[in-house]
């Protein structure tokens, strides 16, 4: 079983996108019983809230439920419980490793490194453009799915 974080500063809009599109990845390919898809923020600030409407509105446009997600925060001791955590740009990347007390085990990864394009995932936050998010996010787990299965979950 392979076990996947995505990570986000808020876990309103990137992250519960990543977490299901993923989700909706897996499922197309009937490996459900095969992987833990879960979401975090680096912050409390959006803690309990529910996923951005314009997110899950975007989700929904290309047929992906994400109905009773709630933002919850990333903490230390999840560092134990997945094999992999994926965050959505640099900034998450530098959260996370402060959060999780470092990366002795290389878990900690950024989405947009598995495709070709690289960088960071486009922030629907400040664009407003949650469809360019949509597709970085989409290219970035598809290429995550390729990579794990290709790779026996590394």
């Amino acid at each position: 079983m392979i076990k996947v974080m995505f990570v986000c500063y808020g876990n309103i809009c990137r992250s519960p996108t990543a977490e299901f599109v993923f989700r909706d990845i897996v499922k197309k390919n009937g490996m459900e019983k095969d992987f833990v898809i879960a979401s975090s923020a680096t912050s409390s600030e959006e803690l309990g809230n529910p996923v951005y409407s314009p997110s899950k509105e975007e989700m929904k446009r290309h047929g992906i439920d994400c109905s009773g997600k709630h933002a919850v925060k990333l903490k230390s001791s999840d560092y134990d419980n997945y094999d992999l955590f994926v965050g959505m740009d640099s900034m998450n990347i530098r959260n996370m490793t402060s959060i999780l007390n470092g990366d002795p085990d290389g878990k900690i990864k950024k989405l947009m490194d598995y495709t070709s394009k690289g960088g960071d995932v486009s922030d629907p936050w400040y664009t407003r453009r949650f469809d360019i998010a949509y597709e970085d996010i989409l290219n970035g787990c598809t290429a995550l799915f390729e990579h794990l299965t290709k790779n026996g979950g590394k």
